[in-house]
Parts: C-alpha cells; sequence; structure tokens
C-alpha cells in the first residue's frame, strides 16, 4: 500500500480533528483517512503573516506528518477570503447573487495554488497516492504537473456542484475547470452532484462523456468521475459515548430542559446552512401553536466562519436579530425557548447532546453531505431513538431516505416536521433509526477512503 498524501486548504492535528467550528467534517474525515496509511497532510498553516517562509513547516504526531505553509495577508484575502470564499463557494452553493466576481482574486487563487504546488513538490515520492480536496485547490492538480510530477492523483469536492449553467456564469470558467482533468479520478458527494459536473464536460468543455462508467476525455487526457459519499469515523464517534464527558453533557442536557423535548442543530454559522429558515420555521410552529414554546426548546450552536467575509458577518446578525425577536415573543419568566450558542464543542460533548436530544434539525439550503446528520443517528439510544429532520438538499439524503425529509425554504413543512416528530410513535422511530444507523455504520469515512483510493490506485476500469 503506497503512502497516501492529501492536500487540502487547512490541516486538523490529532486534537483538533474531531472539533466542529475549527476545522469542520472534513478535519475528522481525512485524519482517519491518513491515520490508516501513515499519510502527509500538505495544507495553509491559517496564519498570515508579513513574509512567509518558502518552506512548509513538517511536524509529525499520531501517525500523521503535517506540512503546513504560512500566506500573506494580501494572499490570504484574495486567495481565501476572495475567490474561494466570495466566488467558488456561493456559486457551488447557488447563490450566484452573492458570488463576487474580481480579476485580481482569480489571479491571487492561481498564484497560491502555485505556490503550494512548488512547496508540495519536494514532499512528495514517486510512489504516493496524491488526493486533492476541495474547492480551494482546484487547479493544484495540474499545477503539480507542471512541476513534473506523474503520480496517480486524485481530486474530491466535499460542496456541491451546481448544474452546467451556473458554472458556466464564473468568467473564465473553461480555464479552471479543464484543469481538472490533469486528475486521474474526481470524487463528488451524491449522484446528482456528479451528474451535474458531466453535464458541464458535454455541454461547456465538449469532452467525450461516457455515462455508464463515468469516463470524460478531452484532447489527450481523461478522468474517471464517480460518486464517493463520505462517512463519519462511527467506531471513534460512538467511542466518545463511553466517556464522562460525553455523559456529563448528556446530563447537562436532560437536566437544564426540565422535561422539554430538546431540538438541536449544530452547524456553522454559514448561510449555506440554512439557518435564518430554520428559524422561521421554529417561529412559525410557535406561532400556529404557543403552547410547544413551553413543551419543546431548541438548542442551536453554531460556531462562527469566515468572520472577515460580509456575507458571514450578515447572517450573524441576522440570526442574532430572529433569536431575540422569537425569545422575546415567546419566553416565560422561567423558560427561553431558544438557545442560541456562538462557539464549538468537542466530539465527545456533541455525542451527549446529541443523545439527549430527541430531534435533531439539518437543514441546509445545499450541502455536500453534512455528516451532523450522520453524527446524530450515531449517537441515539437504540431503545429510544430520537428523529431526524434533513433538508431534502443535502447530500445525506440521498441515504439517509429514512429521515423527515423537508424543503427548508418552507417554514409551514419545517414546523409540520417538528410537530410531527414530537408526538410520533416509538416504533415508527426505532424503524426509521434502524434503517439510517444501518446505512451510517457501513458508510463510514473508512469505507469512503478505501473506495476512492482503490479507483485512484486501480488501472480505472469501472
Amino acid at each position: 500500500m503506497s503512502r497516501l498524501v492529501v492536500l487540502s486548504n487547512r490541516v486538523a492535528s490529532a486534537t483538533s480533528a474531531g472539533v466542529p467550528g475549527a476545522q469542520g467534517g472534513l478535519a475528522g474525515a481525512l485524519h482517519a483517512a491518513l491515520r490508516a496509511r501513515r499519510g502527509l497532510w500538505i495544507g495553509w498553516s491559517g496564519e498570515a503573516v508579513e513574509e512567509p517562509d518558502a518552506q512548509p513547516h513538517v511536524t509529525t504526531a499520531d501517525e500523521v506528518t503535517t506540512a503546513t505553509l504560512d500566506l500573506s495577508h494580501a494572499d490570504v484575502d484574495a486567495y481565501y477570503n476572495g475567490y474561494a470564499n466570495a466566488t467558488l463557494w456561493p456559486l457551488f452553493h447557488y447563490r450566484v447573487d452573492l458570488a463576487q466576481f474580481q480579476r485580481e482574486t482569480a489571479k491571487g487563487y492561481e498564484r497560491v495554488n502555485a505556490l503550494f504546488a512548488r512547496a508540495a513538490a519536494p514532499l512528495i515520492r514517486s510512489d504516493d497516492t496524491v488526493w486533492v480536496h476541495d474547492y480551494h485547490f482546484i487547479p493544484l492538480g495540474e499545477q503539480l504537473r507542471a512541476q513534473g510530477l506523474r503520480n496517480r492523483m486524485g481530486f474530491f469536492l466535499h460542496i456541491p456542484c451546481p448544474p452546467a449553467d451556473l458554472l458556466a456564469s464564473l468568467p473564465y470558467h473553461e480555464r479552471l475547470f479543464r484543469t481538472l482533468l490533469a486528475y486521474d479520478v474526481v470524487g463528488f458527494q451524491s449522484d446528482m452532484w456528479r451528474d451535474n459536473f458531466l453535464d458541464y464536460c458535454a455541454e461547456e468543455l465538449k469532452a467525450a462523456v461516457d455515462r455508464d462508467t463515468g469516463r470524460v476525455t478531452l484532447d489527450d487526457r481523461s478522468m474517471l468521475v464517480r460518486t464517493y459519499p463520505v462517512g463519519i469515523d462511527y467506531d471513534h464517534f460512538t467511542q466518545q459515548g463511553q466517556t464522562g464527558e460525553a455523559r456529563q453533557a448528556e446530563q447537562r442536557m436532560l437536566s437544564s430542559t426540565r422535561h422539554r423535548v430538546a431540538m438541536i442543530g449544530v452547524d456553522r454559522l454559514d448561510y449555506s446552512k440554512g439557518l435564518p429558515e430554520r428559524m422561521d420555521g421554529v417561529a412559525r410552529l410557535f406561532e400556529d401553536d404557543p403552547s410547544a414554546a413551553r413543551q419543546l426548546v431548541y438548542i442551536q450552536i453554531a460556531p462562527p466562519s469566515r468572520q472577515d467575509v460580509e456575507s458571514y458577518q450578515t447572517i450573524r446578525e441576522t440570526l442574532e436579530r430572529k433569536t431575540g425577536r422569537i425569545n422575546g415573543e415567546f419566553s416565560e419568566i422561567d423558560l427561553v425557548p431558544i438557545r442560541y450558542v456562538n462557539r464549538g464543542h468537542s466530539a465527545a460533548e456533541l455525542y451527549g447532546f446529541y443523545r439527549a436530544a430527541k430531534i435533531g434539525l439539518v437543514t441546509p439550503l445545499r450541502d455536500g453531505m453534512n455528516l451532523v446528520a450522520k453524527e446524530y443517528v450515531a449517537a441515539q439510544d437504540p431503545a429510544d431513538p430520537g428523529v431526524l429532520i434533513l433538508s431534502r438538499f443535502a447530500g445525506a439524503a440521498q441515504q439517509l431516505t429514512d429521515a423527515m425529509l423537508v424543503n427548508p425554504h418552507s417554514p409551514d413543512e419545517l414546523a409540520h416536521a417538528i410537530n410531527r416528530a414530537r408526538v410520533m410513535p416509538l416504533e415508527e422511530r426505532r424503524a426509521r433509526w434502524e434503517a439510517m444507523h444501518a446505512s451510517v455504520r457501513a458508510q463510514t469515512v473508512q469505507r469512503w477512503a478505501a473506495d476512492f483510493c482503490t479507483d485512484l490506485e486501480g488501472d480505472g476500469s469501472p
């Protein structure tokens, strides 16, 4: 088995990999895959400095070697805050109205990808398998090829891939997406996202597309395009439930809710997660049935992210305003119906919170997968499981079909789902949970990595 080399925007340490709000779901998933192969993880340190060192900082811990690069303030503004998160992120989440198209940030994005290729190439052995991740590094494979690498290289997109006409709204889109042909395998979270990309290749790049095998060919380049649904590290996560930290978190939740039904949402503070719309659904429920505000308590954990991007500042202000209005209207002297928390928690704490919550709210407007949905299922008590309410526009909806699937844009639909969930009979809750649990337990991060690497290290045959 060859060594695995992962390149992604951020690198997680062994201690932070499971902490939501630090590097997100990607961190825990990749760290688990790398541990199994004593791999190398290359990415940005998260630091912006005046004069970055051209050489990466290399350390080894928990059987994973990390190599991180600092970036200049200008590069962070152009590459990260600019093109990655103010252009590509909204575009890929179907929010063309929020996407900013600026030539200078596009140049910064290409510049930083070239910088990482020059720094990474000397660290990569000739027999390594190279796996590049996410929208930050779309052109990195082509840049590594320019450095002389002939390794098998794959790319995985963790976020949605919108329809071809939306991708084509990006200025110079052909220039960016043609670089994906430098990879041997390109992976997506769901069949929908894969099919959207195959449509783009056929319609906009005029590539030859074999939909039966997923093979895309253009000029002298060829790549395999397939679906690889990411999962959680099931064994590691469920072991958290045996810790004192998890049991204490569960008891804190149960005692503080005063016998009310607890609903929980755990999301990064991001407009793609549908948090304002979720608040509207909860408000609609309380408006239709004011007694529900005394019978339910909604806990929303939303660690801040990308605070330097204006749209993220706006959503935080919106959520604070909506939370204040709902609590002001429906609170009693001795209870508050919504608890809004702006910080992250450890995996063990989250396990305890999930287990104590009888309703899990996972309602993004668009999401590549959403591992919170799978964590919620994994943490439930088999004898008395909670109900997962899941957006039909999350990649996880393709697998967790026994969740209560909702349109997150509809306050009425969400209110109805919450009302139904809180009175759902135990027999139905168990049946739904057992089907979802089987999927979560089988579709682990280890299987995801193994399936991708098998295709990447193979001959590409279907």
